[in-house]
């Protein structure tokens, strides 16, 4: 599916030539707050320790068939010093099994049903416990993932929507020239994303993340599956360890953002990717550009243009090394074949997925392909 994109109004695509914090600095904007918004109590200060367990059940239901359907769910499988995936319950009036993509071992319910099965469906309910990440803070008290030398090359590679040569490469050299260690490296390439990219809501679902296509049109808009991408993608670029996780918001924010917030009671579309890099001597470190452009799009009714404004500046400081554990990771899966499909590799497994003879249904309208997805937390 193609995303709409905002038209293209000015070369945003250009790097900066001074360091972007002090560019920012002299932007009159940034001591201007949001007019008629009490904003001077506005935290966000998400703490590590405090472990949360969450139910998290799917459930899909198919108008009778007219040709056999298959349906892929994705299951949590990530476990990390900020996650653990727990047990798996499901249940369906079809043929249904446990199974991965077979090469990066991303995790999935997949369920068939006959022509002519009456009322198909299938449920799923997956427990995690998650818990919010400061990495960058926290030095000395997290544990550190100490990733092989074949597993740091695999988070380097180039896959079909992040390449790792031409424009893309270039850029990430731009971005990054004259700096030495990977961390400010990596500190460049955020500041350059929350400059230069910026959300855009007619982009359908979290976008598909097509890096090589935003830096060549010079059309930064987008979702997640966009900006987090083209952050991933520029730290490979360069040899720095990077990855996208695909997951889902669960509860409120508990700071009062309502951009940073799951309803359990209804969470279609609240699918939100994150990203990590890996530093030296630090292990898998959080980052989410991102949400930080979506704030400033989205959280109040004007489109904030300064990361310092005071809305946004907890959040731009925050998602550079941290994030709140209102959100689950299902995997970090790119380029995906989907067991038993007819079907095209897909970018990602962040959604319900389902196909026919026919072709793939519209992952990004669960209210005609119908999917629901709910929450609890377990006290």
């Amino acid at each position: 599916m193609t995303p709409v994109r905002r038209k293209f109004l000015k070369n945003v695509i250009g790097v900066c030539s001074t360091p972007f914090l002090s560019s920012l600095s002299q932007a009159q904007s940034l001591s201007q707050p949001t007019i008629g918004l009490n904003i001077s109590d506005r935290t966000f200060t998400p703490s590590p320790g405090r472990w949360r367990t969450f139910e998290v059940t799917t459930r899909v239901e198919i108008d009778i068939p007219s040709s056999p359907t298959r349906v892929w769910l994705p299951v949590p499988c990530v476990e990390s010093p900020w996650q653990t995936s727990l047990e798996n319950q499901f249940q369906s009036n079809g043929s249904t099994v446990l199974t991965t993509d077979g090469n990066q071992g991303v995790k999935m319910l997949l369920t068939e049903f006959p022509a002519g099965q009456a009322y198909p469906f299938v449920e799923i309910t997956s427990t995690v416990k998650t818990q919010s990440r400061m990495d960058l803070v926290e030095q000395g008290k997290k544990p550190i993932v100490q990733e092989s030398t074949d597993t740091l090359k695999y988070f380097t590679r180039s896959t079909k929507l992040l390449p790792t040569d031409g424009i893309v490469r270039s850029t990430a050299l731009k971005i990054t020239q004259n700096l030495r260690y990977d961390e400010e490296k990596v500190r460049a390439i955020y500041e350059w994303i929350v400059a230069n990219a910026w959300r855009e809501p007619k982009v359908r679902g979290c976008g598909e993340g097509d890096i090589k296509l935003m830096l060549e049109t010079g059309n930064l808009g987008g979702k997640c599956a966009d900006i987090n991408a083209l952050f991933v993608g520029l730290c490979r670029s360069i040899n720095i360890p990077a990855r996208d996780l695909y997951g889902i918001r669960l509860v409120p924010s508990a700071y009062g953002y309502k951009e940073l917030s799951g309803n359990p009671d209804s969470l279609k579309g609240a699918q939100h990717c994150r990203a990590e890099v890996y530093l030296a001597n630090k292990g898998w470190v959080a980052m989410d550009p991102a949400d930080v452009a979506k704030v400033m799009r989205q959280e109040t009714p004007e489109w904030i243009k300064a990361p310092l404004n005071p809305i946004v500046k907890p959040v731009y400081q925050t998602l550079f090394g941290g994030w709140e554990g209102n959100w689950l990771a299902w995997n970090s899966g790119h380029d995906i074949k989907l067991p038993t499909s007819r079907g095209s590799t897909i970018g990602f497994l962040m959604y319900p997925i389902a196909e026919n003879n026919e072709g793939r249904f519209d992952s990004y309208s669960p209210d005609t392909f119908k999917y629901q997805i709910k929450a609890k937390e377990l006290l």
